[in-house]
């Protein structure tokens, strides 16, 4: 898809077109590798795709050091597009090919946030699109409206602060399942998961906010946590039904060699915050299929699952699994009197990354107009394709969730 509104957001015009959905394209940088936007402007917040560690010329610094620090110029960029400063930013993902690299990452890192770090999650993934290191971010217009919240046993070695409050808000940085004061992984996995969560909550309450306010999470993962356990610790801190929308993702590492981290976003005002479902789908003790915070909504993470009876991944091939999960998208939207026009971010989650420009070409067909942010990543190894569910089912090999304002 080629993006065909090669127009640069000034501060005035950013501030002309608050009620818009407004694309920020830099005047230098890599050009995008697929069918999104480097940056979208939407009400108070400015959304920033994954930047990688490629230059303008496509080229790749040789070290790693440099390929941080190119990453965060890139960020920079879109950034500055906007009429912002990196002081503007209130949340970030970093996403690193291997967690051996994270505190040289860090160290670089640092040097772009020196007072007053966004929120933040880390994560070790299998494969990015042609980079060893991947950041995006939210950034908040008004510079006023930023308030960064600490607690204790929060890693003082973490470049980030442990909430970042704003106007509206509370962006929450990713709570590992450590001990806070020995920094140990316990060996029981349902302790590693009450002590995210505790982290959780921790925040929230520095912030006069509860579990009852978070309208998105990100569980992220390691193979040595079952899901059945972190689903079961899960559940308990929520009300049934009425759950947070959810990305839940396993990943290669983490940080710290923890097991589990939680990452979220919360509404300081409860009455901004409303619960949608398709009627398609039973209510969840785990996770709402979208969630408002004030006219953003936030939508769970959609395979190619098909709800209701004989329920299941039906379609193999990516083509056909990335039209379904967009489809199943569109019924959260519709729900919310929404459309694809409305949504400014996605992060799209593949099986394969060899598969990356065939998932781009059905992917481009949703937007026509202002393509959304996207952060694209291969989170752990390939399943294996070639041995068929029971039933005549498939394994997901992608799923995509969204972010989209009125």
């Amino acid at each position: 898809m080629k993006i065909h509104y090669a127009f640069f957001v000034s501060a005035l015009a950013a501030s002309l077109l608050i009620a818009g959905i407004v694309p920020v394209v830099p005047k230098s940088g890599p050009p995008p590798v697929g069918p999104y936007t480097p940056g979208v402007f939407a009400g108070d917040y400015l959304y920033v795709s994954g930047q990688g560690a490629k230059a303008a010329d496509g080229s790749l610094p040789p070290a790693f050091e440099g390929q941080v620090r190119q990453t965060l110029e890139n960020l920079k960029a879109v950034v500055e597009a906007a009429g912002l400063t990196m002081e503007h930013i209130v949340y970030t993902q970093v996403y690193l090919e291997d967690m051996a690299n994270c505190a040289e990452m860090n160290r670089v890192y640092r040097t772009y946030f020196p007072k007053a770090p966004p929120a933040r999650a880390t994560l070790g993934v299998a494969k990015l699109p042609g980079t060893p290191v991947e950041i995006n971010a939210v950034a908040v217009r008004d510079l006023t409206d930023k308030k960064a919240l600490s607690v204790p046993g929060f890693d003082p070695e973490e470049p980030a602060s442990a909430g970042m409050l704003t106007k509206d808000r509370l962006y929450i940085s990713g709570m590992r399942g450590v001990n806070t004061a020995t920094r140990a992984v316990p060996q029981d996995h349902a302790q590693q998961v009450a002590l995210a969560l505790d982290g959780m909550e921790a925040v929230l309450k520095a912030a006069g906010l509860t579990m009852g306010h978070v309208v998105f999470v990100n569980p992220y993962l390691t193979k040595a946590v079952p899901m059945e356990v972190m689903n079961r610790e899960y559940a308990k801190r929520f009300e049934f039904g009425n759950t947070p929308a959810r990305a839940t993702i396993e990943v290669t590492s983490l940080p710290e060699n923890a097991g589990i981290e939680f990452t979220g976003l919360a509404v300081r005002d409860l009455a901004a915050r409303r619960a949608v479902r398709p009627k398609n789908m039973r209510p969840s003790p785990t996770a709402s299929p979208c969630v408002f915070a004030g006219d953003t909504l936030y939508c769970s993470a959609k395979s190619a699952f098909i709800p209701g009876p004989n329920q299941g991944v039906v379609v193999a091939s990516i083509e056909q699994q990335v039209r379904q999960t967009m489809r199943n998208l569109l019924d959260g939207l519709e729900e919310a009197d929404m459309d694809f026009s409305k949504v400014v971010a996605t992060n799209v989650y593949l099986d394969d990354m060899s598969e990356f420009q065939r998932m781009n070409k059905i992917y481009a067909l949703f937007f026509s107009g202002v393509a959304p942010t996207r952060t694209t990543i291969q989170q752990i190894a390939p399943v294996h394709r070639e041995q068929q569910y029971p039933e005549g089912m498939y394994p997901a090999i992608e799923q995509i969730s969204l972010i989209a304002v009125k």
